[in-house]
């Protein structure tokens, strides 16, 4: 059972994560990477990370894509008809693909990887308590600092997505 819940977890990231790339309406592509987020929780969860799971849900899947969704919808966009392919963008496509095609290969020649040997290592920062800790003690600054560089490029948003009225009779 474990072994079906794992690849139906990866088979809804993967297809999720597609409809991100090939969405060409933003809302939609949220909700995909919305999906995909939970995919991914979904193989923690299989993984026994129920930690990481749960963080990831909290931060990525609402509040990352819920502040997504609202710059969306501050700028309102509309999916206007696509740009005509240019050299670079073609260059770049094949260098991309190639590059994929590359690591596949490479994935493919070695096998499989090595399981690691965890018998002999203790499972340090398993406890939420010690999280808790190094959280308000040790990277305490860096989280504020954090923080308000979030705080500045959400203000930043809503200010540049604003549309002053007047400003075509100044030029």
């Amino acid at each position: 059972m474990g072994t079906f819940l794992f690849n139906v977890f990866v088979l809804l990231t993967l297809v999720a994560a597609l409809g991100v790339v090939v969405n060409k309406n933003a809302v939609n592509a949220a909700m995909c990477l919305l999906l995909s987020l939970v995919g991914v929780a979904g193989l923690f969860v299989a993984l026994n990370a129920y930690l990481l799971a749960f963080l990831l849900l909290l931060v990525y899947a609402g509040a990352i894509v819920a502040l997504f969704l609202f710059i969306v919808m501050l700028l309102d966009t509309r999916g206007d008809a696509r740009p005509t392919l240019h050299k670079l963008p073609l260059v770049a496509r094949i260098l991309a693909i190639g590059l994929v095609v590359a690591g596949v290969a490479s994935f493919a020649a070695r096998g499989t990887l090595p399981e690691p040997v965890i018998a002999g290592v203790p499972a340090l920062g398993a406890s939420l308590k010690l999280y808790a800790y190094q959280l308000f003690t040790t990277y305490l600054l860096p989280v504020q600092i954090l923080g308000f560089l979030l705080l500045i490029a959400m203000l930043g948003v809503i200010v540049l997505s604003k549309k002053f009225e007047g400003l075509e009779d100044i030029k």
